[in-house]
């Protein structure tokens, strides 16, 4: 039997991930019919079928399952390997893969990447925003090296390092500014703007408001946190952003944003990596570097004067 090389394992892991032959080989830089040659040569090698082909989308087979199971075991195993070689070389240079939430990225990443860039000159960063499930998934794959999301994850193979605490904001019509700050039982009986399903702070934003999930609710969903701000303007309720999104949003349309009386909801921002990654001590360095730029960001926030505080 032809030895297996790391090379096919990988092009069929982007396969089983893309479910799709022309995105996979996309992913993996090569040709369609490249990747598909490398994927029947593995059947071959195994002698039984690994992929369902059926348009649009491919499945994969029993067998098909099993295999990638395995075999992201080893591309995982790689990975650390190479780690282990970076951490012993002292600063980190090469690539490193970043993930983060779509409700920090735009508010806090262009100050994360120059913040790295001025201490690592040597690295270069792939970053990928996604929902919290989706990044953790890709964290326990050997996909990403660390990711920055809300804590905590309750996912004992990964450690979490907090970064921040934030407050949540309420975004309201100019109108109701000079209204008092509803309490929990009163947003309960507004309409409510929320991310879609899948965002955590979605979650966050329920809990603060003591909606149950299953509780049917007059409730309007938007894709981004600027578009639930640009709906606000538009008259059609009220939403919670977080404290760090403040100076942009307002900036965005004509809202009123206020903060919450004492104790304030807040959440805590926070790296998580795999526990066995052999860059355990350098992504902490990264994190001092991520958490003082958090912080600041914050700060700066509460000093900019942009929005009521009660």
């Amino acid at each position: 039997m032809k030895n297996l090389t790391l090379k096919q394992l990988r092009y069929f892991d982007a396969l089983a991930r893309y479910q799709h032959f022309g995105r996979a080989a996309e992913a993996c830089s090569i040709s369609q019919p490249a990747l598909s040659l490398q994927v029947k040569e593995l059947e071959a090698m195994f002698g039984t079928p690994l992929v369902e082909r059926s348009a649009p989308r491919i499945r994969l087979t029993t067998v098909g399952e099993d295999f990638i199971s395995k075999g992201r075991q080893i591309l995982l195993a790689v990975e650390e390997l190479e780690d282990l070689v970076r951490a012993s070389k002292g600063p980190l240079s090469g690539r490193l893969r970043l993930g983060i939430i779509p409700t920090v990225a735009p508010y806090l990443l262009p100050e994360i990447l120059l913040a790295l860039s001025e201490r690592y000159p040597g690295l270069e960063f792939e970053v990928r925003e996604s929902m919290t499930k989706s990044l953790i998934e890709d964290l326990s794959g050997g996909l990403l090296d660390f990711a920055v999301v809300a804590l905590p994850t309750s996912e004992p193979k990964l450690r979490e390092f907090a970064l921040f605490e934030e407050e949540f904001a309420l975004v309201r019509s100019k109108e109701d500014a000079k209204k008092p700050i509803p309490s929990p039982k009163l947003l309960k009986t507004m309409r409510l703007l929320l991310l879609e399903e899948g965002h955590c702070f979605r979650d966050q934003a329920l809990s603060v408001c003591q909606i149950s999930k299953v509780q049917p609710r007059q409730l309007m969903e938007g894709s981004s946190l600027s578009t639930l701000v640009q709906m606000v303007g538009a008259g059609m309720g009220v939403t919670l952003i977080p404290e760090i999104a403040i100076n942009l949003e307002a900036r965005s349309s004509d809202v009123s944003i206020v903060l919450f009386p004492k104790p304030a909801p807040k959440r805590t921002i926070g790296m998580v990596w795999r526990t066995t990654n052999p860059l355990s001590v350098q992504l902490t360095q990264i994190g001092e570097i991520i958490r003082s730029v958090g912080q600041k960001k914050r700060d700066s926030t509460r000093a900019s004067n942009t929005f009521e505080l009660n």
